[in-house]
């Protein structure tokens, strides 16, 4: 888990989150050219979803390594949005990374991904099958729940509270997905002696929103230190695309679309910066409350979330268990 920071002198507020673009371009430049020397690589992997994180990523990997020394992987699937491609190939032209485009819906439908996926589905939704879509949202009840949401081919949607039994099949089957992806992204890594490098921002990070051995898994994560906005900030000042930096955050995994919020943060990620900053500063809940425009009563929610986020995810953080 990342370390919390020091309470700072001063009163709290959100240009906290404030950074110098190019002092952390050439700090974090420096620290992966030294972390992939020091594995004996001469690159740097990653897979290009046309979203913030990897875009920020790759032309972090591009400034370190030269374009050249950089491969952008493209693994769309059935579920994925046409829209990933279409801004990944952007991004990688952009920043002149060479690119290869892996179609991972074979395989994941050879291991069985979709069919396992819909089959727990119809323990709750019978007529699911082709045609339909679904996505998983969460609702805090007093604490958060989370319901599976279905369009049949007409475009009725039904919300369905899940069974613990069909959540997990649901997930179990999804998180294929991720793990497809990561055998790709090194793949091509053994093949050229690069790393892996991993996309994580500070809020997936810490949260543990990330599958393991999926996307968790990686051999540097450059900006896995940054909160989201500092993410954007970089992005802005690397010349990432403005409609890459206008995307709202989705996870690109289920048929419907989904945005990160309604599927794992409780309030959007603006807010979860400047609360989980305050959170880790220690400052007082009436001081984050007024940098964030919430009540207090709000913020004392969401650092409850955090806290227990980070409690029950610490399993994904660890590395295997050998015997003493």
């Amino acid at each position: 888990m990342l370390a919390r920071t020091a309470q700072p002198v001063g009163p709290f507020t959100a240009d906290r989150l404030r950074l110098d673009p190019e002092a952390e371009v050439a700090r974090i430049v420096a620290a992966v050219r030294r972390q992939v020397g020091q594995l004996k690589r001469r690159g740097a992997v990653l897979g290009l979803s046309g979203g913030i994180d990897s875009s920020v990523t790759v032309a972090l990997m591009a400034r370190a390594f030269g374009p050249e020394r950089v491969l952008g992987i493209f693994m769309p699937e059935r579920d994925s949005e046409d829209e990933s491609l279409t801004l990944g190939r952007r991004v990688a032209e952009t920043f002149g990374v060479p690119t290869v485009l892996e179609d991972i819906g074979p395989a994941l439908a050879a291991l069985g991904c979709y069919r396992r996926r819909d089959e727990a589905i119809r323990r709750l939704v019978p007529d699911y099958g082709d045609g339909w879509a679904c996505k998983v949202v969460i609702r805090n009840e007093g604490f958060n729940v989370s319901y599976l949401v279905v369009q049949s081919p007409d475009g009725v949607q039904q919300t369905l509270r899940m069974p613990v039994d069909v959540y997990l099949a649901v997930v179990a089957a999804t998180n294929m997905k991720q793990r497809t992806r990561k055998l790709i992204e090194y793949t091509h890594a053994d093949r050229l002696n690069f790393v892996v490098a991993g996309t994580p921002n500070r809020l997936e990070y810490d949260q543990g929103f990330f599958v393991k051995n999926g996307d968790g898994a990686a051999d540097i994560k450059p900006i896995a230190h940054l909160y989201k906005s500092q993410v954007y900030d970089l992005a802005a000042h690397l010349g990432v695309p403005e409609d890459i930096r206008r995307r709202p955050p989705t996870t690109d995994t289920w048929s419907l679309a989904q945005t990160q919020e309604e599927f794992y943060f409780s309030v959007s990620w603006r807010l979860m910066d400047i609360c989980m900053l305050g959170l880790d500063e220690g400052a007082p809940a009436e001081a984050v409350a007024e940098a964030a425009g919430l009540t207090r009563e709000q913020v004392l929610h969401v650092w409850k979330d955090i806290e227990t986020k980070r409690r029950t995810t610490r399993y994904l953080h660890e590395a295997p268990l050998l015997v003493a």
